[in-house]
């Protein structure tokens, strides 16, 4: 999938590229249901809120097929190749759980600034992909960006330990508020299927989700093959360290995939 110039010319003024209906009820539903099966297993991989309901599985497309076909996808590889002008590797796979009346914050942050800070990634020529597996709604958690915000750089940061099970470098609230003053606060919305494309450095969080409503949306970051961290501080499954390019998969591999899963079942 290739990205027209009018996309190009809007990610780059926004720092974010919205695209519903990337993937078809059938994609959705396998990647749900393997979702949902991860969640329940007792794995060093998935983290937990202090309810215990989960909050991110990380690394999934190494033990599970259904995103380890992902992780190769065409829609998702292809935009990213054609927005660095070379070769994408993984550099973390996440799917994260804002699980119904549990699901916590994730605080303002930059995802650059970590990869920078902890990692050793020389430039921002990475981005986060997302995927919903469900509907994001305004009341269950989205996503919420500040649009233009990438074209800050990297902003100061401190280091949270101590608000969610999930240390991240946390931007202060005078500089949330000045950003917002420029650029407004959005949060995208959609069905299942739909893909969100951000930039390293633009500024987001999410709210927590009290309502009955589940929020899963699975993260790719893909970095350009000659960007690779260059620290390895962090666990090999939430910082990779396997720099091979992908190798994109079939456009329907999900569906043969799902396909076989029920014949298997049947």
């Amino acid at each position: 999938m290739k990205l027209t110039q009018d996309q190009l010319r809007e990610f780059d003024e926004q720092g974010y590229l919205f695209m519903p209906n990337c993937f078809s009820d059938a994609e959705v539903a396998v990647l749900r249901s393997e979702a949902e099966a991860i969640y329940r297993s007792d794995r060093k991989e998935v983290w937990r809120e202090s309810s215990g309901a989960p909050r991110t599985a990380f690394a999934a497309h190494t033990y599970n097929e259904a995103f380890r076909l992902l992780g190769a996808h065409p829609r998702l590889v292809e935009p990213l190749m054609q927005f660095f002008g070379e070769p994408v590797y993984v550099h973390q796979f996440k799917i994260n759980a804002k699980a119904p009346f549990d699901g916590e914050v994730w605080q303002w942050h930059q995802d650059y600034g970590t990869w920078a800070r902890d990692d050793g990634m020389p430039e921002p020529r990475a981005m986060n992909i997302a995927v919903f597996l469900d509907e994001v709604m305004p009341i269950n958690g989205p996503l919420m960006f500040i649009p233009k915000s990438h074209k800050k750089g990297v902003l100061a940061a401190g280091h949270d330990l101590k608000t969610t099970s999930y240390p991240l470098w946390t931007l202060d609230r005078e500089t949330i508020t000045q950003l917002a003053e420029e650029g407004g606060i959005v949060a995208p919305t959609g069905k299942p299927g739909s893909v969100l494309m951000f930039h390293g450095n633009l500024v987001h969080a999410s709210p927590p989700n009290i309502t009955p409503y589940p929020r899963k949306i699975v993260y790719l970051t893909l970095c350009a093959v000659s960007n690779h961290i260059t620290k390895f501080n962090r666990e090999e499954w939430i910082a990779h360290r396997d720099f091979t390019p992908i190798s994109a998969v079939e456009d329907d591999a999900l569906l043969r995939y799902a396909a076989s899963r029920k014949v298997a079942a049947e």
